[in-house]
């Protein structure tokens, strides 16, 4: 490997040297041309300085590389990152370059002049410009192919979801309205519900009711409230009303219903555990017996507007000592509303006395109003702040006197 070497004291003498050497070992025009210009950048500050910049390039032909060493005295030494092309090395007066290339070749016929050579080096570098604005272009027009197919995806994906979710909510909706029990008549009494589950994505969760009509024309009604949300609530929720309701028309007293029922349930759902609380009207009469396991208090708000809790006691299912005290009685007059209801409703802003306040004030704004839009009204107006969503269960009766 013969090393040659030479001393420049101009940037044009340094240019046509780095092109001179660069054509003789059959470099591409366009690498001639960046490595003329990180020359001429390289050694720019030492030769307007007066200094002089030395040369030196060895080409090795068992590796095919030609290696150019660029020295420039003084602490003039460039950054890699600011030359056209990158060196292998940069150090305070010296720059190394290492690039494949033929071995060096004489031409036979007078080479062209610099200025020809440097109007070659412009037009390639202006072809690969050409090049990649070309790639760039085509890289364009696929990227705006692929999101017009992905946008069409998404449209699809969207109407495809809003049908599912529009078939979900059917099935939701039609299994809600299979769980609820008929509207009953009774005569003397209007009945409505609400029920507003916790989410979207359930139809109901832990709070249910029921209500029917006993052999001697008093009115059950049931209120359950299951511990959990979904379907592993409802579950227990509808365990616990059938068998309510079983033992209620088998005639048991009604404090014994609660305990009764938790002796049922234990051996084949030990996990359950459930508020429940249990009305008797009698339509005629208008006499009130409620039974309690756990459960927030009945509201009955009079036609004169006044308004209590009543607060009967007892514990619920699956607590410790489960079972209902002596029932509380009341008698109910025409225009008298009771409301029960579940504790979704007065605890959505995590504060019970202030919602069972809240829920006074309600009911007092809907007591004329039809009782099928009565537990519906209540709940809007006391969830208009929701801090703790809970299913809530709504259910109000209104002695007719009829």
């Amino acid at each position: 490997m013969t090393t040659r070497n030479l001393t420049c004291a101009t940037t044009a003498g340094l240019s046509r040297a780095v092109r001179a050497l660069a054509r003789e070992h059959a470099l591409d025009p366009e690498v001639r041309g960046r490595l003329v210009l990180s020359a001429a950048e390289a050694a720019g500050a030492a030769l307007h300085a007066g200094r002089q910049a030395g040369l030196e390039w060895a080409y090795d032909p068992g590796a095919g590389l030609l290696t150019v060493v660029l020295r420039t005295p003084g602490d003039t030494g460039p950054s890699a990152a600011d030359l056209p092309m990158a060196p292998e090395a940069v150090t305070e007066d010296e720059v190394v370059w290492r690039l494949p290339a033929g071995p060096p070749v004489d031409a036979a016929e007078e080479a062209p002049g610099d200025e020809a050579l440097a109007a070659e080096e412009l037009r390639a570098v202006l072809a690969a410009a050409d090049a990649l604005t070309a790639e760039h272009r085509r890289l364009k027009d696929e990227l705006e192919e692929t999101n017009s197919g992905v946008l069409a995806l998404y449209v699809q994906l969207d109407e495809r979801d809003k049908q599912l979710r529009t078939a979900h909510g059917q099935t939701l909706r039609e299994l809600e309205d299979a769980l609820r029990p008929p509207l009953i008549k009774a005569d003397g009494l209007e009945l409505a519900v609400h029920y507003e589950p916790a989410g979207t994505d359930a139809p109901t969760g832990g709070d249910l009711y029921d209500w029917f009509v006993l052999p001697d024309g008093t009115v059950h009604i049931t209120i359950v409230d299951a511990l959990g949300h979904g379907v592993t609530s409802t579950r227990s929720a509808l365990n616990v009303t059938h068998a309510v309701r079983t033992l209620a028309l088998e005639g048991h007293r009604l404090q014994s219903i609660v305990a009764r029922t938790d002796e049922i349930l234990h051996p084949f759902d030990r996990a359950v555990m459930a508020t429940v609380l249990l009305a008797r009207i009698d339509p005629v009469t208008g006499e009130l017996w409620l039974a309690n396991g756990s459960h927030p208090p009945a509201l009955l708000l009079r036609r004169d507007g006044t308004a209590r809790y009543l607060d009967a006691r007892g514990r619920g299912i699956g607590f410790p000592l489960p079972g209902s005290e002596t029932p509380l009685t009341e008698r109910l007059a025409p225009g008298d509303l009771l409301l029960l209801y579940t504790d979704g409703l007065t605890e959505s802003r995590r504060d019970p006395i202030e919602g069972e306040r809240r829920l006074i004030e309600a009911a007092h704004k809907h007591l004329q109003s039809p009782i099928e839009e009565v537990p519906g009204a209540i709940a809007e107006d006391m969830h208009t702040v929701i801090l703790h969503p809970d299913d809530t269960l709504a259910l109000a009766v209104r002695l007719t006197g009829q």
